[in-house]
């Protein structure tokens, strides 16, 4: 049985510059850490599930619903955090009707922030801090642009927000319960970086690892397990199952190296605990 504080050591070995890792439990207990716990990272896509929570804290409060319009015609709130609006991945160019195939879309995540800060009265990234990074204590994260991909972050600010996806505090859980279901099941399309998935599936704002393959996390993750990786060589996963969640913040760009370290890192880290 491998060690977990070896398990997470084992970014350190990564061909890339600087790198960092934490292991946290369903009870926020941080487990293991390894690398560089307060240097900021470019998160890239794993803006989004930091996003998709502030939606969650609007939906709550009333500022919207998740049937409210928005982006496309026949598109909802919904829609748009699950990667199902039909919009183009980088253009506000409609590809399918809503709902039927899943288009995972940074112009989507772009319209979302834009509907919640019209919905709310302030700019969507004065939203993200109030709501998330300031009660949570992230005093070293912001977004610094697209709610889809220009959040900075540490990895120890993100031990607090994976404490938080196993234990909310902001949100009633049957509120985060919904979003890491998956959204409109039963579509396909294409996972950047390993192809298409039959179906591919996603909740509201994190990805859904069900029966994915190939996939970023480990073959032994559960299929309850959900979270997002960033093409800045970042990730994070929750695994219910497993009872623990992983940060890993690099600064080389996902690539077949990033395919060939990932998941056996999961493994070892599944292993471990």
């Amino acid at each position: 049985m491998p060690d977990l504080r070896s398990a997470v050591g084992d970014v350190l070995d990564w061909p890339v510059d600087h790198a960092a890792a934490a292991v946290v439990a369903a009870d926020g207990t941080v487990l293991a850490t390894a690398g560089e716990q307060d240097r900021e990272f470019r998160l890239a896509s794993v803006t989004k599930p930091l996003a998709a929570y502030a939606v969650l804290i609007a939906v709550e409060e009333g500022a919207v619903e998740w049937g409210t319009p928005a982006g496309p015609d026949g598109s909802t709130v919904r829609h748009l955090a699950a990667h199902a609006s039909g919009l183009a991945p980088a253009e506000r160019v409609v590809q399918a009707a809503p709902g039927t195939r899943r288009i995972y879309s940074n112009a989507g995540f772009d319209v979302l922030g834009e509907t919640i800060a019209a919905a709310t009265g302030m700019p969507f990234a004065e939203y993200l801090h109030e709501a998330v990074f300031e009660p949570l204590g992230m005093t070293a994260s912001r977004l610094d642009g697209s709610p889809a991909a220009d959040a900075v972050s540490t990895c120890a600010d993100l031990t607090r927000y994976v404490a938080e996806l196993q234990d909310p505090t902001l949100v009633h859980p049957d509120t985060l319960a919904e979003a890491t279901r998956v959204a409109f099941p039963g579509i396909d399309g294409i996972l950047p970086g390993f192809g298409r998935q039959r179906p591919n599936d996603w909740g509201l704002g994190w990805e859904i690892r069900d029966g994915k393959s190939p996939h970023w996390t480990g073959a032994g993750s559960s299929p309850r397990t959900f979270g997002h990786f960033g093409v800045t060589g970042t990730f994070l996963w929750v695994d219910p199952d497993a009872g623990a969640a992983c940060v890993a913040l690099t600064d080389r760009d996902f690539g077949p190296w990033a395919i060939e370290a990932w998941p056996p890192f999961t493994e070892k880290v599944l292993a471990a605990l």
